[in-house]
């Protein structure tokens, strides 16, 4: 853990979830994956180029890019807007929409977070209060992190995207302390580091993806490994 600047006393730890506290990649792609097999059960999706679904998704972020904020709306926007280019009935788009955006969040859900992180948590609970503030969409309450948090804000329903500074803002209204009072903890330098910077919170690096950010700012704390949190214990 290394510290490049000093942190003012904290009450509640923030957490981003994907690529933080679990790893995303497989899980991702497992839910893009079944929701391209729902779709292939279409032949009229079936029959179109391999990167349909691509530019279907680019389309809508390109014209509508306010849904870049809510990753859910995007999703089902970009899917009822290819299914409308089909030959299909309103009704066959609606339902073909509805059912192939829940085999991608049943998919989703399907994480198994370490015991070791939980038991982590459990013990950052018993000094500060917890909660998550997410870009993502996945559904806590359907693994093993229900319970844990707090509060859990996302992208979308509840303000815009990190690195905006409305979840920050709004975690810091609903539970009445300051930015200052908040350490965010992420993955990624331009949303979570970034973000938690622009809103006045306190900020920790998890150094771990081996990514170049284009964000120039320090995180307050730097480690690379979730479990150097337990200092803070």
């Amino acid at each position: 853990m290394r510290f490049n600047r000093a942190i003012s006393p904290i009450k509640v730890l923030s957490f981003d979830l994907d690529d933080t506290l679990y790893n995303n990649h497989p899980i991702i792609l497992g839910a893009i994956g079944a929701m391209q097999t729902y779709l292939q059960s279409i032949p009229q999706w079936a029959a179109q180029e391999d990167d349909y679904w691509l530019a279907c998704r680019q389309y809508i972020g390109n014209t509508q890019p306010h849904l870049q904020s809510d990753v859910t709306q995007w999703r089902k926007v970009a899917l009822e807007y290819g299914l409308s280019q089909l030959d299909l009935t309103q009704e066959e788009i609606e339902r073909h929409t509805q059912l192939a955006y829940q085999a991608f969040a049943d998919a989703r859900s399907q994480i198994t977070v370490a015991t070791s992180v939980l038991t982590l948590l459990d013990k950052l609970a018993q000094k500060y209060t917890l909660i998550a503030i997410t870009n993502g969409n996945v559904e806590v309450d359907k693994f093993n992190l229900s319970g844990v948090f707090e509060r859990v804000y996302l992208a979308g329903p509840d303000g815009q995207a990190k690195p905006a500074e409305d979840l920050f803002r709004r975690a810091c209204q609903d539970l009445n302390v300051q930015p200052q009072q908040i350490l965010h903890i992420g993955d990624s330098l331009d949303t979570d580091v970034q973000g938690a910077n622009l809103a006045g919170c306190h900020s920790t690096w998890l150094n771990n993806q081996g990514v170049n950010y284009k964000y120039q700012g320090l995180a307050d704390i730097e480690i690379c490994d979730i479990h150097q949190l337990s200092t803070l214990c």
